[in-house]
């Protein structure tokens, strides 16, 4: 689906109008293509914390070129790509005077797109005017994110300490084009369960010999979740309602997939599910609990019907199908659930108050989880923002403006943008993210 408005502000007549009027400003983003380098640039690493010797180790893991902060005054006319700042080492309010010294200076020489990363300890985990200031750190990320514009992204990564060797998975995902649609996160990485994470052979596969479920699969979000899945090799078992099975026998065949058509919401939907792992595939190691619905009304006209049914598929089902799964000991060892959240369920919407608390619900459902998981295995959220489909295409063009246009970027953010993120959690490097909601929303100005 293209974007009518940001098209027009490309064009010269629309140029004209933005640069006069104060309208906003959308840039094309950046997002990442098959076989494409992680970073089309170069990274600049800075601080002086826990993880400062060992980024730039890291990053040539990745095939991410990098240089160390304060740079040559030679090199004035580069430009960057990226920027890596480790402020764990900020112990005290004062302390956080680095953050101007290492940013000011370089945010006039990023590249269009570039990506901005902040490495701070969790708050929770030190005392004092420590603690003071690591907090202190998600209002200056948050802030940058809303400053940085074109195109650019910024974000907070909480690393426990021991977990300093398990932030390669999230600083690749970060610092690509793959995170083009999130950002003003934070994340944390050993703060729940492992500190450690699991090795990945070949950072352009690393799904490859995994399998993973994802419901919903048949269109849409849930569709794109498996083609990149696919594409980071799992092989992927799609689960959707009969009435899409022709679509969903579709989508499968073309990546080599295997199907389940089933109403998430039945009985004997989980032991199904369950059964058909174990029997044809030995267990699972990725499971998406992606499948939802909308069934919107205000809440003086709520139909019994109405809302029984969203709580239903959308979070119910989950619980139910996950519980059966770790009952019967089907998900593998370091396997990752991942649920499929909504900005709605943190900030809210008119005529929602079902689909709404089946969102914060899933939050929820991560949160009780996090610590009570065994063998590595790891659950997180996604919370979509405003992403254009077709169902979003359905809604009335005011609306539709609004919700493109109230983030950062000022614009939808697309279905692969959710996809990306769930393959972050999904990755075998990503053992130590556990507990986390990050929004995939272009830092939407409503909620936290």
């Amino acid at each position: 689906m293209s974007d009518k408005y940001q098209s027009f502000t490309a064009s010269p007549i629309g140029k004209l109008l933005v640069k006069n009027l104060g309208l906003p400003s959308p840039m094309k983003l950046d997002r990442y293509v098959e076989g494409a380098p992680l970073v089309d640039g170069t990274v600049v690493v800075g601080g002086r914390g826990r993880l400062a010797e060992s980024l730039p180790g890291l990053l040539d893991l990745l095939g991410i070129a990098s240089t160390q902060a304060p740079l040559p005054t030679e090199g004035e006319g580069a430009t960057y790509k990226g920027l890596v700042f480790d402020a764990t080492g900020i112990a005290s309010s004062t302390d956080l005077v680095a953050l101007r010294d290492f940013f000011t200076p370089l945010l006039r020489r990023l590249d269009r797109c570039p990506r901005l990363v902040v490495l701070g300890t969790p708050p929770e985990s030190v005392e004092g005017g420590e603690r003071v200031a690591q907090r202190a750190l998600e209002g200056f990320t948050r802030s940058l994110g809303k400053e940085i514009g074109r195109g650019g992204t910024v974000q907070l990564v909480y690393v426990a300490d021991g977990a300093e060797a398990a932030v390669t998975s999230t600083l690749a995902f970060l610092l690509s084009p793959k995170s083009a649609y999130v950002s003003g996160q934070v994340v944390r990485i050993g703060a729940t369960g492992t500190k450690k994470a699991a090795p990945v052979k070949d950072w352009q596969r690393p799904l490859a010999g995994k399998v993973a479920l994802v419901t919903g699969a048949s269109r849409g979000i849930g569709e794109q979740i498996a083609r990149v899945l696919h594409r980071d090799g799992a092989t992927v078992v799609g689960v959707d309602v009969p009435q899409a099975a022709s679509e969903l026998q579709s989508v499968m065949k073309e990546i080599e997939g295997d199907w389940l058509t089933l109403d998430i919401t039945a009985h004997d939907a989980p032991q199904r599910i369950a059964h058909h792992l174990k029997e044809k595939h030995g267990g699972v190691d990725v499971v998406v609990h992606n499948a939802g619905i909308t069934r919107d009304k205000k809440l003086a006209n709520m139909k019994e019907d109405l809302w029984d049914s969203v709580i239903a598929v959308n979070l119910t089902a989950p619980e139910r199908i996950t519980r059966e799964l770790l009952d019967q000991g089907v998900i593998n060892k370091s396997g990752s659930i991942v649920g499929v959240a909504s900005i709605a369920g943190i900030a809210g919407n008119v005529g929602q108050t079902n689909y709404a608390a089946s969102k914060a619900g899933v939050i929820g459902f991560v949160d009780s989880l996090a610590d009570e998981l065994e063998n590595g295995i790891t659950i997180n959220a996604v919370a979509p923002g405003f992403i254009i489909t077709a169902m979003t295409a359905a809604v009335p063009f005011a609306t539709r403006e609004v919700g493109q246009r109230l983030n950062a970027m000022s614009q939808g953010g697309l279905p692969v943008d959710v996809a990306e993120t769930i393959a972050w959690y999904a990755s075998p490097g990503s053992t130590a993210v556990n507990g986390n909601v990050v929004r995939v929303c272009g830092q939407m100005m409503l909620g936290a």
